[in-house]
């Protein structure tokens, strides 16, 4: 057994899309999924499953939800590994250390796909300052430097440059996600 995360991307967001974490945690364990934990409302799921392909296991769980729930939800999940390989390759991760960025401020923009090389040369072309974001081949390091609830440098903003479904989780987040699947 293998230890998974999955992200559900847009759910319990301004009353859309809602699913109880209780129900999404019977739903994973009905499936066979074992110890299952969830982490806050936003779609955060840690469980162990035999299966060794992220991208099947993320079209299990999306097929259920819409069979469960009746709306389509896309579904990222990463290994433990990956989740920390992301962690470690933050290149403001020093910054945060020396508190020089706020780490409430920092995001992570996980992506399913390879970002769209025109998308990711034309953001690199620009400048966004405060704000700056780092783009890797499966990850958008943003630091939302007057705060994530007021930039336009949103996961919908990122999704549409990059052409790539995306979803984002702050800081905090992704070091409890970590934790917890320890």
């Amino acid at each position: 057994m293998k230890t998974y995360i999955a992200l559900l991307r847009g759910i319990n967001v301004s009353g859309q899309k809602k699913i109880k974490m209780a129900d999404l945690k019977s739903m994973l364990e009905n499936l066979g999924f074992t110890s299952v934990t969830t982490y806050i409302q936003s779609g955060n799921v840690i469980f162990m499953n035999e299966e060794k392909n992220t991208k099947d296991l993320s079209a299990i769980i999306e097929k259920e939800i819409l069979k469960k729930f009746s709306f389509d939800v896309p579904v990222l999940v990463l290994t433990r590994e990956g989740l920390m390989d992301i962690y470690e390759n933050n290149p403001y991760l020093d910054r945060i250390k020396t508190e020089e960025i706020e780490d409430k401020k920092m995001y992570f923009t996980l992506l399913s796909t390879l970002p769209n090389f025109n998308g990711v040369q034309e953001l690199l072309s620009n400048s966004y300052k405060p704000e700056e974001f780092e783009i890797t081949d499966n990850t958008v390091y943003f630091f939302a430097a007057n705060g994530y609830g007021k930039t336009k440098l949103n996961n919908n903003f990122f999704e549409k440059k990059l052409k790539s479904v995306a979803t984002t989780r702050n800081l905090k987040t992704i070091v409890k996600l970590l934790e917890l699947s320890l």
